[in-house]
C-alpha cells in the first residue's frame, strides 16, 4: 500500500469506477485537472531545494496537491510561464513586469505558501 496524505485509492472493478465515500466526484475533478507532467515537473524542482529524499516527496506531492485545489491549471500554467520568463531577464521580458503580470504571479505565490504551510 502507497502512504502519504495525498494518495486517494479508488477501486475499479467491472470498469466501473468505485470511489470511498468521502471522495465526491468533484473533489477528484480538482484533484486531476493538472496534467501529470507538470505535477511531476513541479515536485522534481520541489525536491531540488528541499533534499532529494522520500520525505521531500512527499511534502512536495502535498504542495502540489494544496496548489491545484486553490489554482486552476490554466491559471497556474500561465502564472509558471510568466515567472520563468522574468527569470531569464533581459529587454523582451519588460512586459511581463506588469501590474496584471505581477497579479498573476501573485496568486501562484500565494498558493504555493499555502502548500507550504499545509505541508512543510
Amino acid at each position: 500500500m502507497i502512504r502519504g496524505t495525498w494518495f486517494r485509492s479508488v477501486v475499479v472493478a467491472a470498469g466501473v469506477l468505485v470511489l470511498p465515500s468521502s471522495v465526491s466526484l468533484a473533489d477528484q475533478d480538482i484533484a486531476n485537472d493538472y496534467p501529470t507532467i507538470d505535477r511531476a515537473d513541479y515536485i522534481f524542482g520541489c525536491m531540488q531545494v528541499n533534499g532529494n529524499t522520500r520525505e521531500a516527496l512527499e511534502k512536495c506531492s502535498c504542495s502540489i496537491d494544496v496548489i491545484a485545489s486553490i489554482l486552476p491549471f490554466e491559471k497556474y500554467q500561465h502564472a509558471a510561464t510568466i515567472k520563468s520568463l522574468v527569470l531569464r531577464g533581459g529587454e523582451s521580458v519588460a512586459q511581463f513586469q506588469s501590474p496584471a503580470s505581477n497579479l498573476i504571479v501573485h496568486d501562484l505565490k500565494l498558493a504555493q505558501v499555502e502548500g507550504e504551510l499545509r505541508c512543510f
